[in-house]
């Protein structure tokens, strides 16, 4: 296994942990190379590069300049880092499922790591469901990482 792609959404908070633990069973004995992925809209792409302070010509100011920036990309390759994986922060424009998708046939990945939430048959339904999209299309193994609920104290 040379290369895992960690797509990190701006819902997965609650669950990066859990995402990042499984990332570092995987990739520690491995020694592959994880991506960490995050999928913008071309809006939330615009928006970020003007809330964000910059140097240096707007043109120069990448996706993956963006995704850099965002806190749980970065503490996220710090606590990969720490366990001396190595990273790859990449920023992708598109729809979330599709473009995980195509990041992961460019990077070549081994596997995909993606977050999720429990939905019932009707929401994914209703709602779609990314996770749901990229199992079906993804050119690799997927592993779906869900947050374990708070443990509640007696």
């Amino acid at each position: 296994m040379n290369t895992i792609l960690l797509a990190i959404g701006d819902s997965d908070e609650n669950r990066i942990d859990q995402l990042l633990d499984e990332t570092i069973a995987i990739a520690g004995p491995t020694g592959a190379t994880v991506v960490l992925g995050h999928v913008f809209t071309h809006e939330a792409y615009d928006k970020a590069r003007t809330d964000l302070s910059f140097d240096g010509p707007a043109a120069e100011v990448t996706p993956d300049v963006v995704a850099e920036r965002y806190s749980i990309i970065r503490e996220a390759a710090k606590t990969l880092a720490d366990h001396g994986i190595d990273t790859e922060i990449r920023g992708i424009l598109g729809e979330d499922g599709e473009a995980v998708v195509d990041l992961a046939e460019r990077i070549e990945a081994d596997r995909i790591l993606i977050g999720g939430r429990r939905r019932t048959p009707a929401g994914k339904a209703v709602f779609g469901s990314t996770a749901q999209a990229i199992l079906l299309s993804a050119p690799c193994p997927v592993t779906f990482v869900r947050a374990t609920a708070p443990k509640q104290v007696a």
